[in-house]
């Protein structure tokens, strides 16, 4: 009988030993848990970050494009009125050059002994005047 006892307490310590080696295995596997769930936490605040930050991306695009057709609008509002106003210029120039010839033919008729001298300006004035022309016609076809 005294052979079981020994048997008998070593198998119990070694039971023993192997529940506290399972206890001790338990612990760190609870501690690497409660980091994963943090870690999961952190992570599901990241994505929700994440998604809230394309969100401002995607309104802040949408902002900036409507800027942009708005911008495009002004400025070929403002880019048609300045070739209306170089036309109407040009047809001014062009007046102002035959009210020129028209004076210069005056002063010419009233002194005989100098002829007068062919004014070029009508013609690069009127060149002028059918580039602006034509290039109004183009931006009104092409809108």
């Amino acid at each position: 009988m005294m052979m079981s006892l020994p048997l008998g307490l070593l198998v119990e310590s070694a039971v023993a030993v192997l529940l506290a080696l399972t206890i001790g295995y338990c612990i760190v596997l609870n501690q690497r848990l409660k980091r994963l769930h943090a870690d999961k936490d952190m992570m599901r605040q990241m994505v929700a970050d994440l998604v809230s930050a394309t969100n401002l991306a995607n309104q802040a695009i949408k902002e900036l494009k409507q800027t942009a057709v708005e911008a495009d609008l002004t400025l070929n509002t403002r880019l048609e009125e300045a070739e209306r106003f170089g036309v109407e210029l040009a047809h001014h120039v062009n007046a102002g050059t035959v009210l020129m010839e028209r004076i210069a033919k005056i002063t010419s008729a009233a002194r005989p002994a100098q002829p007068a001298e062919p004014i070029e300006a009508p013609n690069k004035v009127q060149s002028a005047l059918e580039q602006l022309t034509a290039r109004v016609r183009t931006r009104g076809a092409a809108a």
